[in-house]
């Protein structure tokens, strides 16, 4: 077979000159070129703003959700939520290497979990055998394509797959963290009852040290007592992310009222934009991961306000991000118990 564009680029049938991602339609034939890695896939992890509109959309009927992703995928060829434009990830095992590619450690056989977004990788599912809508995941008979570009992990033997799948989903999300947040930073988490938000919560928890303040913030209080009695945050408050008003009230009233150093957006609804900008300070940071963010709506949101904030886009990629993101369940024990509660 012939050599194709590292990035994708050959497989885009419309519009042409596009890459995979933004691309309305892929060339989703399992005929693999020979810097292409062909996987035989088992799951798909849905990204969490996408599973929340399609199940929505679908009245929580698992049929109407099988029918949307499978319409989705015949139509574009992946896995791209026409709604929100985000896609997911998925995990499986490696069926073939392209004959370019035979110098990477990476075998037939192998499994794998790809850290690019599905809303970009040639997908084609022949069933969708099970759906898990706790964990936004559906499990598939399929195949997909990983480009030359394509970055992937292989799932560790010291952890079960489905819990290194759930980390692996958001292993962005910690990784900046680590990155952005100092020690005595005050920092605000919307959306920390979930799982980049206790994640990121542990992460920025470990980097503030004693001087610092971590605050947790979910639209429920089912996840306070996990958040509070693992030590993941040092308070919490429930609060509506829709209303930037409430949140910025209950925020400085848990911060001695004054404006947060960091403030992380990892809710999975739209809207909550300027939730995460007036709480922070002047010169503060505000970190999306929320695939649901408009960035639209946070520039010109800062703006009308006046706030001087550093505003960082959620890339799901940070180097090393993946072995990191394990890391840091294989080094807490209660994380780990959670994840094993809640998504396996």
């Amino acid at each position: 077979m012939a050599m194709g564009s590292k990035y994708g680029a050959h497989r885009v049938l419309e519009p042409k000159g596009l890459l995979p991602q933004a691309a309305q339609r892929i060339d989703n034939r399992m005929e693999l070129y020979d810097n292409e890695i062909l996987i035989d896939v088992s799951a798909l992890n849905i990204d969490a703003a996408s599973f929340r509109q399609l199940w929505e959309a679908a009245e929580g009927d698992e049929g109407r959700l099988k029918e949307q992703i499978l319409a989705i995928v015949n139509e574009r060829g992946k896995m791209q939520n026409p709604v929100t434009g985000s896609g997911g990830m998925l995990m499986g095992s490696v069926a073939r290497v392209g004959e370019a590619l035979q110098d990477r450690d990476l075998h037939a056989g192998d499994r794998i979990a790809t850290l690019v977004s599905l809303s970009l990788t040639p997908l084609h599912i022949d069933e969708i055998t099970a759906v898990h809508p706790a964990i936004e995941r559906v499990e598939i008979k399929g195949q997909a394509i990983l480009f030359e570009s394509g970055i992937y992990a292989k799932l560790p033997d010291d952890m079960s797959e489905n819990l290194a799948l759930a980390v692996l989903d958001v292993a962005g999300a910690p990784a900046q963290t680590a990155r952005i947040v100092q020690p005595g930073d005050s920092v605000l988490i919307l959306g920390a009852g979930g799982k980049s938000g206790m994640l990121c919560a542990y992460e920025a928890m470990k980097r503030v040290g004693p001087c610092g303040n971590v605050v947790g913030m979910s639209r429920n209080d089912r996840p306070e007592a996990t958040l509070l009695d693992n030590g993941l945050v040092h308070s919490f408050f429930v609060a509506n992310a829709q209303n930037p008003v409430e949140v910025l009230d209950k925020a400085l009233a848990l911060n001695n009222g004054r404006e947060y150093d960091v403030v992380i957006n990892v809710v999975n609804i739209d809207g909550t934009e300027m939730s995460s900008i007036l709480p922070a300070r002047e010169g503060g940071m505000v970190y999306f991961f929320s695939m649901a963010t408009s960035f639209t709506r946070a520039a010109l949101g800062a703006e009308g306000v006046g706030k001087d904030v550093t505003m960082i886009v959620g890339n799901g990629y940070t180097r090393n991000h993946a072995e990191f993101s394990l890391q840091v369940i294989r080094e807490s024990p209660a994380l780990r118990r959670i994840f094993e509660t809640l998504y396996v």
